[in-house]
């Protein structure tokens, strides 16, 4: 009995755990075929050997603890127009593969009384390399940005780019109408196999410094594979006045006084003008061959000695050919019709809307027509104005210890450019001078940046 009895216990509970296997499996099946998900690089799990959540491992997304965070180079504000600016801002990725579909930035434009518009966006970030963040067209009112700042959050998704600047090349450049509409025709390359979408293209001019001076942008919808393309990079104003490169070419008109004192030191021959002409000479020998000049002269009036062209051996000899006129001996120093001269010439159709201009007016003594001498440095000064307005970067030059600095430096664009010629050794050296700031050493830098995210893995 005892042994019969422990058998039918031992029955049960094969049928019990029989049973129980049975269920189990058929509630794990349910379970699996329902609930159950497995691991994923989108689970917001650190599973499946990632080394963090849903990155690494596995995963193409990479972690954002295994990479650099990008840095800011420098950012600035360019004026379009009156209230209206572009602000762009460099940034660095240092990580040779990692790069970022979207990063998030705010531009802050502030001047001396605290900020003056905020803006916020997205851009892509592609690896190993510098490339622009873009903000066109920001309406500032009647302000004017003095500072520029860009802040970059936190990247949130690094995943790995198989190309970078190189993805593209850009294959010729030129810079057309630097003094009136700049416009930056440039062909780029792909140079990939296959079809890039939306891209995104900024153009930054810098001086030999590397100081950026003006950027544009442009976008491309559809960029064939191994192909080229023509864009266009426009500007609603000149830029020719910060540009100084050697590669634009330079409008340059002399205006010399001819008034009597200008052969006060002595009459055989005369000085100063003898020192002048002669340094004025070489000033214009050493323009470019895709410089300009002209010559004005002027005492109680002015002349137009020479129009501008490219002919600078003729200026330089019409230079060397000046001779004071006998009548002007006790004539007066007319210094406004001087400056008008010359910023008429300047401004006419023989301007070359590709080259800068430039004034250099030089002059012994006192404004003295017309009218009296405050009534005649009046007329001068608002001629001098005028000038600096219609694009002219005017340069002054003071011969004499007795000369009035305080007016012939408030003809000049800046106070760096008025000398002042205390003898005619000094001349010679002031001429090499404007010449050497005509344009920097170096060539200027035209930066073309495209970007895109044809070159990103997908994220899996």
């Amino acid at each position: 009995m005892r042994t019969t009895a422990v058998w039918a216990m031992w029955r049960r509970t094969q049928y019990l755990a029989g049973f129980t296997a049975f269920f189990l499996l058929i509630g794990g099946w349910i379970y699996y075929a329902n609930f159950y998900q497995s691991p994923t690089c989108f689970d917001g799990q650190q599973n499946a050997g990632e080394a963090g959540t849903d990155c690494g491992g596995n995963c193409v997304r990479i972690c954002s603890f295994s990479v650099q965070e990008p840095t800011v180079k420098w950012a600035r504000a360019f004026r379009v127009t009156d209230g209206m600016y572009n602000a762009v801002a460099y940034v660095e990725n240092t990580n040779r593969e990692a790069a970022s579909p979207e990063i998030k930035y705010k531009f802050t434009l502030l001047d001396a009384t605290g900020v003056i518009k905020e803006v916020s966006g997205t851009t892509i970030l592609p690896p190993d390399g510098e490339y622009p963040v873009f903000e066109g067209r920001i309406e500032t009112g009647t302000r004017v940005p003095t500072r520029t700042f860009l802040e970059i959050e936190p990247v949130e998704v690094w995943q790995p780019a198989t190309a970078g600047r190189e993805q593209f090349s850009v294959v010729s450049r030129e810079l057309l109408s630097a003094d009136a509409r700049p416009r930056l025709d440039a062909t780029l390359r792909n140079n990939e196999l296959e079809e890039v979408k939306e891209v995104e293209v900024v153009a930054t001019i810098f001086n030999a410094e590397g100081t950026a001076l003006a950027s544009s942008r442009t976008f491309v919808d559809n960029f064939a594979p191994r192909s080229d393309l023509e864009l266009f990079f426009t500007w609603p104003e000149p830029i020719a006045t910060t540009l100084r490169s050697c590669e634009v070419p330079t409008d340059v008109l002399v205006a010399i006084d001819v008034s009597g004192s200008m052969n006060s030191d002595q009459i055989d021959p005369p000085q100063p003008l003898t020192s002048v002409k002669e340094a004025a000479a070489r000033f214009i020998n050493r323009l470019g061959g895709n410089d300009q000049s002209g010559l004005v002269t002027f005492a109680t009036a002015s002349t137009l000695v020479n129009q501008l062209s490219e002919n600078n051996a003729s200026t330089a000899a019409a230079v060397g050919a000046i001779v004071i006129d006998p009548r002007e001996e006790t004539g007066f120093t007319n210094t406004g019709e001087g400056l008008i001269a010359a910023a008429n010439e300047l401004t006419s159709e023989r301007h070359n809307e590709n080259a800068r201009k430039v004034m250099v007016i030089l002059t012994d003594g006192l404004a003295t027509a017309p009218g009296e001498t405050e009534e005649a440095e009046t007329f001068a000064l608002d001629a001098a104005i005028a000038a600096r307005d219609s694009g002219i970067n005017v340069y002054s030059i003071g011969l004499g210890e007795s000369v009035k600095m305080e007016f012939v430096s408030a003809l000049s664009s800046t106070p760096e450019q008025a000398f002042q010629a205390i003898s005619s050794g000094d001349i010679d050296r002031i001429y090499q001078t404007i010449t050497s700031s005509l344009c920097e050493q170096g060539a200027a830098v035209i930066d073309i940046v495209p970007k895109s995210t044809s070159g990103f893995v997908p994220l899996r």
